[in-house]
């Protein structure tokens, strides 16, 4: 189950989100399955901002990403 990271008066195009974040969202993965899906062209995960060592998603790409893998792909 995911929680809701909604945005207010498009606060999501300037939200970071820590991977601590991005991993609890997901059902608790682990950094290895993060790595894995950033290498894998079939999940599409957006790619990290780097501030330093620490990485960060913007949540307008991630709500654009969850909303793009809801949808059935049209065959």
């Amino acid at each position: 189950m995911t929680q809701p990271m909604e945005s207010i008066d498009g606060a999501a195009d300037a939200t970071l989100v820590p991977t601590r974040t991005l991993r609890a969202r997901y059902g608790g993965i682990s950094d290895t399955t993060v790595y894995r899906w950033l290498a894998d062209p079939r999940v599409a995960l957006p790619a990290p901002v780097y501030i330093g060592r620490m990485r960060y998603w913007r949540l307008s790409e991630l709500l654009a990403w969850e909303r793009e893998r809801a949808t059935p792909n049209a065959a």
